[in-house]
């Protein structure tokens, strides 16, 4: 391929009927053999929310593309076998963007009280509980069990390999339990609320198997980290975990340190020239394991460090990784 070819309008469609894909599709392989690198990282959001829309994760159809020599049709193909017929509400929803419309959506009712964001701006985080019923919960565990082929209460299955498995991270991405989580009232809701807007965009993200360490498996982290650029100012951005068992202090928890995002400049101002701030030992300011109940959801700010634990306990911790985005939504594409 060469880098003079142009890259598809996105209102070239297939099958699906759905904009952006084939532009998406040609600027991956361009990309993957060199010959540009446009088109991906300028049009990451937007891609993002493609990909959600079609029931995919980025990494999922980024990586099947790299591999797979196929033609736009064998995409379209791989698609409805790998997260079924699009919705064709959400298709239309998508598509409308390129028309210059905004998307409306149902309205949703407030779920956070005054006292969540007073708690949320001081402390960059907030925790919504039982946002997901636990039954719900209990049916996603199951799930990630028989994906991995492993039993919640037998140990000698937790620790086999399984070519899904990065780390505490799993490359599942497509089940109608995940989508039912994904779609909760109280998740979208508090996320229209912290963003401040009705139009926002659900991104397809994987779950989380972490457990407990023993002489011969370790935690393999990520520990506390920032998922962004440095680059000051830190753009607005929300992350969320949807808790699928109750998760005690010790047993993997999610840990961040609260209200970092108001130090955050200054600690990076005080820092040695040189220095790297990934590499400091971000525990020592202030670190705090989040417990919580089976369904209950985290939001932070992207600006607070943020990661997993070690389990110490004698059961796994089992989450669901859920985020909402606007499609205006931007990044710094200057990593520091």
């Amino acid at each position: 391929m060469s880098s003079e070819m142009t890259l598809p309008s996105p209102h070239e469609t297939g099958k699906l009927k759905i904009k952006q894909l084939k532009r998406f599709w040609y600027a991956t392989l361009l990309n993957r053999d060199n010959n540009i690198n446009t088109g991906l990282q300028e049009e990451w959001q937007l891609n993002k929310i493609l990909l959600g829309t079609l029931n995919l994760g980025l990494e999922q159809a980024i990586i099947y593309i790299y591999q797979n020599t196929l033609s736009f049709e064998a995409l379209e193909d791989w698609i409805v076998k790998t997260a079924g017929i699009p919705d064709s509400g959400s298709v239309e929803r998508f598509n409308r963007m390129f028309d210059g419309e905004e998307a409306e959506t149902e309205s949703v009712s407030p779920v956070l009280s005054a006292e969540d964001l007073l708690f949320f701006e001081i402390n960059g985080y907030v925790v919504i509980k039982n946002a997901v019923p636990k039954e719900d919960c209990e049916e996603a565990i199951n799930v990630i069990c028989d994906f991995l082929g492993i039993k919640s209460d037998r140990p000698d299955t937790w620790y086999q390999p399984n070519i899904a498995r990065q780390g505490i991270m799993v490359q599942l991405f497509q089940h109608p339990i995940l989508t039912k989580n994904r779609g909760s009232d109280k998740i979208r809701g508090a996320f229209e609320q912290l963003w401040q807007k009705k139009n926002i965009w659900m991104n397809n993200d994987r779950v989380g198997f972490n457990p407990p360490e023993t002489t011969s498996w370790k935690f393999p982290g990520p520990d506390l980290h920032w998922d962004c650029s440095l680059e000051l100012p830190i753009p607005f951005g929300l992350q969320g975990i949807l808790y699928l068992s109750d998760t005690a202090a010790n047993q993997g928890a999610f840990t961040l340190v609260p209200g970092f995002q108001h130090r955050l400049e200054s600690w990076l101002k005080s820092l040695p020239p040189g220095a790297d701030p990934r590499q400091q030992n971000l525990h020592t300011l202030g670190s705090k394991p989040i417990t919580g109940e089976a369904g209950d959801f985290i939001i932070w700010q992207q600006a607070l460090q943020h990661g997993s634990s070690p389990n110490t306990s004698t059961q796994p911790r089992f989450v669901q990784y859920i985020c909402y985005q606007p499609v205006d939504y931007t990044e710094h594409t200057n990593w520091r």
